[in-house]
């Protein structure tokens, strides 16, 4: 009798284990049995991926070492002179998130759910002489940044991250239904795409013309000479967006509610991502000049205001 007491109790706890904290490893690629609201970890040997999220009070901790568990672009390559390698990142996020007074820009919004991040904006810059400083954005034509068919590359750190659509991760998530969910947001609203692009981004180009003489760019190897004064935006610099409400169904910060509750949305149009949060979320330590320039808001106005000092465009 004890021992069939003994060999029941045992039973339990591991049912109660495999329903609390289910994994993923090479031999389950697709990830389609994980709870990604609940505690799941993946582990792909073939990538070095290993992730782990738990679950304490009221919050989700993500403890990861960044490497993605799918195929990636070569690295180093022409545009992206880096090596991918393990990183050592802990995420902690609001289990029930709260919305904010207002929105606040954010450098890295969020991360996928096999830990590695999203960082939609670059550290590329024009600089010009007259005072104007333009970042450059991820997606255009005038520099090659090395991205991969996931829309990602490498920081100098080795920190693989997505600055658009995370395509390989995608694949391995889709459970056949329109909306996949593909990450959390730093402050605790979950991240989802949309294979048929139902949800519409609302960002077009300005239409007032660029300011800016003697403007430069310069990398170890690479160097453009432009003269920006009188230019129409064209989608290279972030400056060249604006948020016109309504005209997608996408807030500034490309979220919206769904089903009653409110998410993010990575796009294959701009913003790509969130470039700002609308929820409460503590900023995480990063190194490095904030694209926001002087301000939190690094898109131009609806109606940006004319006269007087030329308006900085660092972003």
């Amino acid at each position: 009798m004890a021992h069939t007491f003994t060999l029941l109790a045992f039973t339990l706890l591991l049912v109660a284990c495999s329903t609390s904290h289910k994994s993923s490893s090479a031999n389950d690629p697709d990830l389609s049995d994980l709870d990604f609201l609940a505690e799941y970890s993946i582990s792909a040997v073939q990538y070095g991926t290993s992730t782990s999220v738990t679950i304490k009070g009221d919050r989700r901790f993500i403890k990861s070492n960044g490497l993605p568990n799918h195929k990636t672009g070569v690295f180093p390559n022409a545009g992206n002179p880096n090596q991918i390698s393990a990183q050592n990142r802990t995420y902690e996020l609001p289990l029930h998130p709260e919305f904010s007074d207002e929105p606040r820009w954010v450098r890295e919004p969020g991360v996928a759910l096999n830990g590695v991040k999203f960082e939609p904006g670059t550290a590329e810059r024009f600089v010009c002489e007259s005072g104007e400083v333009y970042r450059i954005e991820a997606f255009q034509e005038l520099i090659d940044l090395g991205l991969d068919f996931n829309h990602a590359h490498v920081q100098p750190t080795g920190a693989y991250h997505y600055h658009g659509v995370p395509t390989e991760l995608i694949k391995l998530l889709d459970r056949g239904a329109d909306l996949v969910h593909v990450g959390f947001a730093l402050d605790g609203f979950p991240i989802y795409y949309s294979k048929s692009n139902a949800y519409r981004p609302s960002y077009e180009l300005a239409s007032e013309a660029r300011t800016g003489d003697a403007c430069s760019y310069r990398n170890p190897k690479n160097s453009i000479e432009k003269n920006l004064e009188g230019s129409e935006p064209d989608g290279i610099f972030v400056s060249d967006w604006e948020y016109r409400e309504g005209i997608g169904d996408l807030d500034e910060c490309n979220g919206a509610t769904v089903n009653g509750e409110y998410a993010y949305f990575v796009t294959k149009d701009y913003p790509y991502m969130s470039r700002c949060l609308k929820g409460k979320f503590e900023e995480l330590r990063l190194q490095g000049p904030p694209p926001g320039g002087r301000g939190d808001r690094p898109h131009r106005r609806n109606n940006p205001p004319r006269g007087g000092a030329r308006p900085s465009h660092q972003h």
